[in-house]
């Protein structure tokens, strides 16, 4: 039986991944420049702390659901390396959850940054 990472292994091996997908991802590097064009406008606009917080859990939550996405990609291609309709299906419910809290957050921010943008160009 295999021992138990140390405590700290686990955040390395965490790194890994998010790392892993950031370099084999093209939609994970995308999420991570949306990351930072909204974060650089609610600074510019000064947007609440409540709000930056909102911001950054539905920005936890699509790139969370990218890795998750990203994993079950790996595990389908893992145990079915032919095309399969199961797999299929799994692989595209994985990317229609990401896609659904993608539209969420997209929502959110609107909501979030309406009132500020609309008082920018009054």
């Amino acid at each position: 039986m295999k021992p138990a990472p140390k405590w700290s292994d686990t955040f390395r091996y965490a790194a890994e991944g998010i790392v892993s997908a950031l370099r084999s991802e093209r939609n994970m590097r995308i999420h991570l420049i949306a990351t930072v064009i909204v974060l650089l406008a609610a600074m510019y606009f000064r947007l609440s702390g409540r709000d930056i917080a909102v911001l950054l859990i539905v920005i936890g939550l699509v790139i969370a659901a990218e890795l998750i996405n990203t994993a079950i990609e790996s595990i389908v291609d893992l145990v079915s390396p032919e095309w399969h309709p199961l797999a299929k299906k799994a692989k595209d419910t994985a990317a229609g959850a990401v896609l659904v809290m993608a539209m969420v957050a997209v929502c959110v921010g609107c909501l979030l940054f309406y009132e500020p943008i609309k008082g920018y160009f009054q």
